[in-house]
């Protein structure tokens, strides 16, 4: 087991892809943030004003149910936390999983993917969640990333040596 754990949620698969190239650069562990009830693509349609994820979107309060659990998340220092940017910010899910654990003292990384926009407000939005930890510099994982480029960055934030 390792003191990383790369956990995502993934619409479509693009930040799944992005996560495990994460994971294996980093010799972390992953967790798939997996919603109780799946997105359809109608749900995921934003030029919808009634989608489902336009609603969850547009609620603050909105938290999607979650289907599994983390095991162990006490063992683990740092959470890399991965999501599709929606509507320049995390998806309400994230809210849902920071609000199930006990992040104090732990260091968790946003990174996401985007089709446009940076991470937007994701960070300072994580930071009041997680009440405790510290919420890192984040970045975007579009496309292929170099996995020592990946490594050096771990590093910096001082997670690896």
């Amino acid at each position: 087991m390792s003191n990383i754990l790369v956990a995502y949620f993934s619409a479509t698969g693009t930040t799944k892809r992005a996560a495990k190239g994460l994971a294996e650069a980093l010799g972390a562990d992953t967790f798939e943030i997996v919603p109780q009830t799946p997105y359809t693509s109608t749900d995921l349609n934003w030029n919808d004003s009634t989608s489902r994820s336009t609603s969850e979107m547009n609620d603050e309060a909105s938290r999607p149910p979650i289907s599994g659990t983390v095991d162990g998340m006490a063992s683990y220092n740092a959470v890399f936390v991965g999501f599709p940017i929606w509507w320049y910010t995390e998806p309400r899910i994230i809210d849902t999983f920071l609000e199930s654990y006990d992040f104090s003292g732990k260091t968790i990384v946003p990174f996401a993917t985007s089709g446009g926009s940076g991470l937007g407000k994701a960070p300072e939005r994580m930071q009041r969640i997680a009440t405790g930890s510290t919420v890192a510099a984040g970045r975007l994982l579009n496309g292929h990333q170099n996995p020592n480029e990946l490594r050096d960055w771990a590093q910096r934030l001082g997670l690896m040596r």
